[in-house]
């Protein structure tokens, strides 16, 4: 065997255990990930909110209790998180956000929440209507992205 066929079998080889690897770590975050959306969803409670701010911000900067700040992954902790700052009853409170919904949250409205513990699940326009922002045109990158993520059965990256 010339040298080049023995390069190419070699790197087939670790690329395929490297493949491998990678697919039953994924199962394993997907079946965790699952397990916690519905632990979310059987604690998650609806109330009645102000919604005075929201940015994306450090966890250590974003007012949360320092329980919740000593809780998280060392790794997590330099990450930007979407923060709501809500008046909830009497209490101004810092919540963590769905990164899904953070877009169409309503900066100073008053909403319907499904909150669980400091995570928002859910908001819905409680007085008026909402205003829904148009989507800005997609480039040609992001298009050609979700168009493999489509193809491939992968959610798309919102």
């Amino acid at each position: 065997m010339s040298k080049g066929l023995i390069i190419f079998f070699v790197v087939f080889a670790v690329t395929a255990v490297i493949m491998v690897v990678l697919y039953f770590l994924g199962k394993r975050a997907q079946k965790k990930q699952d397990e916690q959306q519905e632990m979310l969803q059987a604690n998650k409670q609806t109330v009645s909110m102000l919604i005075i701010d929201k940015k994306r911000m450090r966890i250590k900067d974003s007012g949360l209790p320092q329980m919740v700040i000593d809780q998280t992954p060392k790794m997590m902790r330099r990450s930007k998180l979407p923060i709501i700052k809500a008046k909830v009853g009497p209490q101004i409170l810092s919540l963590i956000c769905d990164e899904k919904i953070f877009n169409d949250v309503p900066v100073k409205k008053e909403v319907k929440a499904s909150i669980s513990g400091i995570y928002v699940l859910d908001v819905k326009g409680l007085h008026g209507k909402t205003e829904v922002k148009e989507e800005k045109k997609k480039g040609f990158w992001k298009r050609a992205v979700e168009a493999a993520q489509e193809k491939a059965g992968a959610k798309p990256i919102k």
